[in-house]
């Protein structure tokens, strides 16, 4: 997956998992980037009493990187304060909810946002920032979560109610989504199964379609809109694809305070904000770390990422592959030098002269960014498959939240990128088969902000 429960620790903490991060110009208004950072993953709909919310204490940022250093030069910040209407019941309504003030509605969450500009300390960023910014909104609400059509009969304008437009040009959303996010996470994780060609695996049974394990769970998704001019190094909206200000670095990243003490039902929290979860590009925590480094990784920034580069020249899944499928990837197999493909597209962006039209290349420095070319327009006709089916407007420029992001990477992984480093290695006819080839459902997705569809209620889940 994205990188839901990818490391030993924060599998543990879930509110704080940054799951997925995605960065796009927003298709109904291309003079904006539209950022979504998702936590809580796998939620299962019908999760009452206590259904799921974000942490109060967790500290969330989402981060911009606008000079190619690997260091954010802006930072916007989100807390949440969670209220009771009555606590003397173990509801979390009373009643149906008919608007984000109804007083049948018991537990509500409420946030603020803030900006920090040129949020840098030395080599890496400072995470105990918090309050230093410049407040954009305070007491925004959430959105409940969509227990029923009993207790949220019309979830829909509940979640438009939510949208809220700040007076300094951003517009904000928190809450619960469908996750859209779409993988076969139950056959990747048995020993490499891609289903479409299971038939050649060490372990072989009858070649079947993908499955789509995700479709019917939630997520908690924050999303901002920001006009692209408050985002670039010198306050423009590009429209050079070539120019080096049209490329943003972006991730997410969660903190909690250094010291917690638990005693009773009482938690107290002191000193300064440590980094537990973040997130640029997909699955590089998940796949291309090593498991003894996850937790590390994750309280790194992207300006300490060379010291991951190794994992991603040589990566483990690349060497795996040709055991798995005995004589499905022979090409593969003898390709042993380092994969500067890889690095291109995850460490340090493709430059220009690579692939025709385009480039997203933010410089030497190996940092796991998310890198959006904002003078690509968004696509008429999208491609799931991003760049690598055609699609400037796709992932790995930025990433969209339809984007098969899945597939994309284990096709580069087996080589299908290769050839943009050395034209005359020719990739395995399987790499054509190393795909999901999922088609999500529609419902999973919205053509406006938040862009991320409805999330499914605990009454009527769809089976999965």
């Amino acid at each position: 997956m994205s990188s839901h429960r990818e490391a030993p620790s924060i599998s543990q903490d879930p509110v704080a998992d940054n799951a997925d991060t995605y960065a796009f110009v927003s298709p109904d208004d291309p003079s904006t980037v539209t950022i979504i950072t998702n936590y809580v993953p796998l939620e299962g709909p019908p999760g009452g009493p206590n259904f799921f919310e974000f942490g109060d204490d967790v500290l969330y940022s989402i981060y911009i990187d606008n000079d190619g250093d690997a260091l954010p030069e802006i930072t916007y910040q989100f807390r949440f304060h969670t209220t009771y209407q009555n606590p003397n019941t173990f509801l979390y309504n009373t009643g149906p909810i008919g608007s984000l003030a109804d007083p049948n509605w018991n537990k509500r969450q409420l946030y603020s946002v803030s900006v920090i500009h040129s949020n840098k300390n030395g080599k890496t960023q400072d995470h105990s920032q918090d309050g230093k910014g410049t407040v954009l909104g305070t007491n925004l609400a959430c959105p409940p979560c969509n227990v029923g059509p009993r207790s949220t009969p019309n979830y829909t304008s509940l979640a438009s109610a939510a949208v809220h437009q700040l007076s300094s040009g951003e517009t904000v959303f928190a809450g619960q989504r469908s996750d859209p996010f779409f993988v076969d996470l139950g056959a990747i994780f048995d020993l490499g199964d891609i289903r479409p060609i299971q038939n050649l695996h060490l372990i072989p049974t009858t070649a079947a379609p993908s499955v789509d394990q995700l479709k019917s769970l939630n997520i908690h998704a924050i999303a901002i809109k920001i006009p692209i001019a408050k985002l670039t190094r010198d306050g423009s909206v590009p429209t050079d694809a070539t120019a080096a200000k049209s490329v943003l670095g972006i991730w997410g990243g969660a903190s909690r305070r250094k010291v917690q003490v638990r005693d009773g039902a009482t938690t107290k929290e002191s000193g300064p904000w440590v980094q537990v979860s973040r997130l640029g590009n997909p699955l590089f925590n998940e796949v291309i770390v090593p498991v003894g480094k996850k937790d590390l990784w994750n309280t790194y920034d992207p300006v300490q990422d060379a010291a991951f580069v190794q994992y991603v020249k040589q990566p483990e899944l690349a060497k795996l592959l040709p055991v798995l499928y005995p004589g499905a990837f022979p090409n593969l197999k003898g390709l042993t030098a380092d994969r500067a493909d890889l690095e291109a597209i995850l460490l340090t962006g493709i430059p220009s002269g690579i692939i025709p039209g385009f480039q997203n290349f933010t410089g030497k420095t190996p940092a796991d960014m998310l890198r959006l070319n904002v003078a690509v327009p968004p696509a008429k006709t999208p491609n799931a498959l991003g760049v690598v089916g055609g699609d400037l407007a796709g992932f790995p420029n930025g990433r969209r939240v339809f984007d098969d992001v899945t597939s994309i990477e284990l096709k580069a992984v087996a080589g299908a990128t290769y050839p943009l480093v050395a034209p005359t290695y020719t990739p395995d006819a399987a790499v054509a088969a190393v795909s999901s080839y999922i088609t999500p459902s529609s419902s999973r997705y919205e053509s406006t902000f938040p862009y991320v569809g409805t999330p499914y209620d605990g009454y009527d889940t769809p089976s999965s």
